[in-house]
């Protein structure tokens, strides 16, 4: 560009001052946004875990919340027609100015994005009007001050068990431990293990996040040990005891089980961080292989997540031929659900209607999709990405699939030229139908991936119980089998609170004609759940039905069901343990007779 053009190109007061409102309003939101992380560490301390749930639910909806003001105070101070192309143009170009030793770049281009996208018609979504690509670098981006995005910590000099001690105290927690030597000592003794003799070289260090990880009851340090081009990851979850008293409850080295602690099925974290990026830097060298999106996303900046999973989508576009086909799996009633085989995520789109049984509206639908992206999944609920107005290539939809999504869902779906625009979807991580993999393993005579499966399947009912969900429609279809072998709930349209419903044990018949009857002659209201039925749906295979009843017969009791009712009712938050049991420092393996009970 000539020198020339620059100032005539920079000229306009409207476009400065409308960069400068959209990047006041991303830092108002980020200020907000640290400020509900940071209170986190007082709710821990405190042990307040009612308001840490309605906080972490209600920082979800900063995000929109700023980009509906900014929206706002834009259409309030300024007249469509003053806006022209040149300007939005400009915008862009202050904004990317103002963004100069900006601490969340990547974040603010997002918002600016966000705030385009409510003001400006879609087919200006791709041109230079908007961040279609990062501009402002990330890299080596740290925080100013005293305050490093990790500690370095030398155990060769100082002693590991000095080291460790100083990492848990340089935190700062409010709250006493039981005793931190003893929990020391047993971190110590399992790091030893792990990395022997690297321990003892003066060169090994362990780099520490400088902020704890909050999640529901617990806290994490988030941690790894170098050694030349060795790294090891470890991750020491803190909890309190039934004394109310702090302990170590274990230490993490798995990188599995440290992807699973960060998996798309949990809550996000509440994390004070003033570069995110310096964090999702250092998360990427313990998790190599988990996208940024989905880090990005489990820190709680799930519309960068987006951002970012949608580049990384148009990316494997570009670079694939294959075609998006419907996906494997029992047709559903409410949804749609489409694949693209070499892309590890399913697209799912609301059917215009919806035959019987099903009562529901789109509407409804999308407030429990929205009930499941605010309430703490548990490791047992796929996270959703929610888009609108997304172009996909018409080549590569068959005229199959393309006619199969106009009929159920034709005031969702656009052809327009070579674009097929679908205005209302979301993205869901593709998983292994339970039905499927139940089948698959009956086929192959795999009696343990059938116990595995029905343990699991239990297990995400119970785990689900416990922070107040009920699935609803609790058929073995809607849920699925992750690469971790972990079953996980994906079909919400019939959730509800636990608390919602009335868990009924089904009356004595009255006669032989009651007896004989095919319908209830009782009266059912609307949440009345009778568990003793769960079995005519979910044990019609004998094997099944023999691992079911060894692991979980309870859960076709109505008492098991109106126990833990009354327990949530009571104010009871349960305990959740993103790790097996048995890593725990205070596990105590059951005795034989234990066992035989």
């Amino acid at each position: 560009m000539p020198q020339t053009a620059f100032p005539k190109l920079l000229s306009s007061q409207i476009a400065f001052d409308i960069a400068r409102t959209m990047l006041d309003g991303f830092d108002k939101h980020y200020r907000l946004f640290r400020a509900a992380s940071q209170d986190a560490k007082r709710y821990f301390e405190t042990g307040d875990w009612k308001t840490a749930q309605v906080k972490a639910r209600e920082r979800i909806a900063f995000y929109d919340a700023r980009v509906q003001e900014c929206v706002q105070a834009l259409e309030d101070e300024y007249d469509r027609e003053e806006i022209g192309d040149e300007v939005w143009r400009e915008v862009k170009l202050h904004y990317i100015g103002l963004l100069i030793n900006h601490k969340q770049p990547e974040l603010a281009e997002t918002f600016f994005n966000s705030v385009c996208c409510n003001i400006l018609h879609r087919t200006y979504f791709h041109n230079d009007f908007i961040f279609v690509r990062p501009v402002v670098s990330t890299e080596y981006l740290e925080p100013e001050g005293m305050h490093p995005t990790y500690r370095v910590y030398y155990p060769g000099t100082d002693g590991l068990h000095y080291t460790l001690k100083r990492i848990v105290t340089n935190f700062q927690l409010a709250a006493p431990f039981a005793d931190l030597d003893r929990d020391v000592g047993f971190v110590e003794a399992r790091m030893r293990a792990m990395f022997g003799s690297d321990l003892l070289e003066p060169n090994h260090q362990l780099q520490v996040l400088a902020t704890l990880f909050y999640r529901n009851k617990g806290a994490y340090i988030i941690g790894k040990g170098i050694n030349g081009n060795r790294i090891y990851p470890f991750v020491v979850p803190i909890l309190y005891n039934r004394k109310r008293e702090l302990v170590l409850d274990t230490v993490l080295f798995d990188p599995t089980l440290i992807t699973v602690l960060f998996s798309f099925t949990r809550a996000y974290f509440m994390v004070d961080m003033e570069v995110p990026s310096a964090y999702v830097q250092f998360l990427r060298t313990l998790m190599p292989y988990k996208p940024r999106s989905e880090i990005y996303t489990i820190l709680g900046l799930q519309k960068l997540g987006k951002a970012a999973f949608y580049r990384d989508f148009l990316h494997h576009l570009k670079h694939s031929s294959d075609c998006f086909e419907s996906a494997p799996g029992i047709r559903g009633l409410v949804m749609v659900v489409f694949a693209l085989p070499s892309f590890p995520y399913v697209f799912k789109v609301i059917k215009d209607y919806f035959p019987p049984p099903k009562e529901t509206t789109r509407e409804l639908v999308k407030e429990k999709y929205l009930l499941v992206k605010n309430h703490d999944r548990v490791g047992r609920m796929a996270d959703t990405l929610e888009y609108s107005m997304v172009a996909f290539p018409r080549a590569r939809f068959s005229n199959e699939l393309l006619a199969d999504l106009k009929q159920v869902a034709p005031s969702i779906v656009e052809e327009e030229g070579d674009e097929i625009i679908i205005k209302h979807l979301y993205i869901e991580r593709r998983m292994i139908p339970l039905n499927i993999w139940l089948y698959d393993a009956e086929r192959r005579g795999d009696h343990a991936a059938i116990e595995h499966g029905i343990v699991e399947y239990g297990n995400a009912i119970k785990d689900l119980v416990g922070v107040n969900i009920f699935p609803g429609d609790m058929l073995y279809k809607n849920f699925g089998v992750t690469k971790h072998g972990r079953v996980v709930f994906y079909d919400y349209d019939e959730i509800e609170y636990i608390t919602d419903c009335n868990f009924r044990r089904i009356p004595t018949p009255r006669n032989e004609e009651d007896e004989m009857s095919s319908e209830p002659w009782y009266p059912v209201a609307r949440n009345d759940v009778f568990p003793e039925q769960f079995g005519t749906f979910l044990l019609g295979n004998l094997e099944v039905r023999k691992y079911f009843l060894k692991h979980h017969a309870d859960l076709l009791t109505p008492q098991y069901w109106q126990n833990a009712k009354q327990r949530i009712l009571d104010g009871h938050v349960e305990d959740v343990f993103p790790y097996p049991q048995e890593l725990r420092f205070s596990y105590k393996p059951l005795t034989p007779a234990a066992q035989a009970a």
